[in-house]
């Protein structure tokens, strides 16, 4: 229903094919449940520069989120192969060999319209969101199409809902 994707409430579980170290597999949303928290970041498509741009920064941190256990998940309404092509691209072939994070496909475009990205032209807005570990989506951001994310930003919300989750009742001091 998506009326209830809010700030609070469960975040839509999802099964589909992902690609992660050039191998293709099934990534359901709920197996990271009790165990990670998990960044989702929506982008419009592969070999899109700004695409390419934000994943790279996303993968140059990745260590910084393993720290937080945080896992970064990647989506576009690209097919798995359309991934596995992009994750063999080298980044002068504006590609993203060597990711450290999944890819995943939202070919049937189920994911992006649960959590409401389409648009009426039927390209995905960049969208993200951070869920705890217990399923519950905690922040979310939706851009317009040619705008860029912040990593810094990104873990800076990140270590936010960490320390409001770990201190009850107190604001957090991270800035």
């Amino acid at each position: 229903m998506l009326s209830s994707l809010q700030v609070g409430k469960l975040a839509p579980n999802f099964l589909t094919i992902g690609v992660y170290k050039n191998q293709l597999g099934k990534i359901r949303l709920s197996d990271y449940r009790g165990k990670k928290y998990v960044i989702l970041v929506f982008y419009p498509a592969n070999f899109t520069s700004l695409s390419v741009t934000e994943l790279i920064g996303l993968n140059d941190r990745i260590s910084e989120f393993k720290k937080l256990s945080a896992q970064v998940l990647a989506i576009s309404m690209d097919s798995p192969f359309s991934h596995l092509q992009f994750l063999l691209a080298t980044r002068y072939q504006n590609g993203l060999k060597e990711l450290d994070y999944p890819l995943i496909s939202d070919l049937t475009q189920k994911i992006t319209t649960n959590y409401q990205l389409l648009t009426e032209d039927g390209l995905a807005f960049p969208g993200l969101f951070i869920i705890d570990k217990e399923g519950i989506i905690q922040y979310y951001t939706v851009n317009n199409l040619l705008c860029g994310r912040n990593v810094n930003e990104i873990l800076r919300v990140l270590r936010s809902i960490q320390y409001v989750k770990e201190n009850p009742g107190q604001i957090c001091p991270f800035e």
